[in-house]
């Protein structure tokens, strides 16, 4: 096949590259985290992804730019030093954010780069996004789909993360009939979602998707909470503890009734 170089060239803003990651997708990963994202999750674990802007965040009472502007190139140099670690475990490249469909092209050419060397490619997303482009120019260059689905009620979904879910469970819908291989994963947040009847909706719906055979269940946690202060901004979700592992195992007792494979924890 053959490839023009320019795509190394594309552009994007990202906000960290965490390296040595084991969750996210199979084996050793790197995950890139884009910036920006339509939604507005309460919970949200990394506020300065959000905004597409380059900000400054305050972090143990030292200012911190987040956010940089890159190429392909420059991200794969990162990238490609850890190649031995993911021929030896399966791993590879995560795309994460933010929502990375937002910046569909860069997106896109990142993974492109990553199958060019032979890694192994995932996509943590909302699916939020226009469908025709993500089948275009997303799911040729990926393997592995992570996709999170957070509400079935659309009137819920809105008012806990600032859009409705329509898009998200249509393209759900699309994704798995295309026959990409798709993870469902979901956050669970008490006050939002953490009941067995909306779980077990959850499931319901992952199960009926052409292919989908594993849901993973994310606790709610407040690693990300000191960060809003950082930010100048209001954590919505003070107050909220973490759900107890008994409630975990219960919800995930739920989630196995739809025969789907059950995990807690990324």
């Amino acid at each position: 096949m053959i490839v023009d170089q320019d795509y190394l060239n594309t552009k994007g803003r990202i906000f960290d590259i965490q390296k040595y990651s084991i969750h996210d997708g199979p084996g050793i990963r790197t995950i890139v985290f884009l910036k920006g994202c339509a939604f507005r999750c309460r919970w949200c674990c990394n506020p300065e992804s959000q905004s597409y802007e380059i900000q400054t965040m305050v972090t143990a009472g030292k200012e911190k730019v987040v956010g940089q502007d890159v190429t392909v190139a420059e991200v794969m140099e990162e990238v490609r030093k850890d190649a031995i670690h993911y021929r030896r475990s399966g791993g590879g490249l995560t795309l994460s954010g933010g929502e990375s469909l937002l910046q569909m092209d860069f997106a896109s050419d990142l993974l492109l780069a990553a199958h060019m060397e032979g890694y192994n490619t995932a996509l943590e997303s909302t699916a939020f996004a226009d469908f025709n482009k993500i089948r275009d120019k997303i799911l040729p260059h990926l393997d592995l789909f992570l996709l999170d689905i957070k509400h079935m009620n659309s009137a819920k979904h809105k008012l806990f993360v600032g859009q409705p879910n329509e898009r998200v469970l249509e393209n759900a819908r699309k994704i798995t009939d295309s026959g990409q291989k798709v993870i469902v994963r979901v956050p669970v947040i008490p006050t939002f979602n953490a009941t067995p009847e909306e779980i077990l909706e959850i499931a319901v719906f992952a199960r009926s998707l052409k292919g989908v055979e594993q849901i993973h269940l994310l606790p709610y946690h407040r690693l990300g909470a000191d960060k809003y202060n950082g930010l100048d901004r209001e954590y919505y979700l003070e107050g909220i503890e973490p759900p107890e592992n008994e409630l975990m195992q219960d919800l995930a007792e739920v989630a196995k009734s739809t025969g789907l494979h059950v995990q807690i924890g990324g």
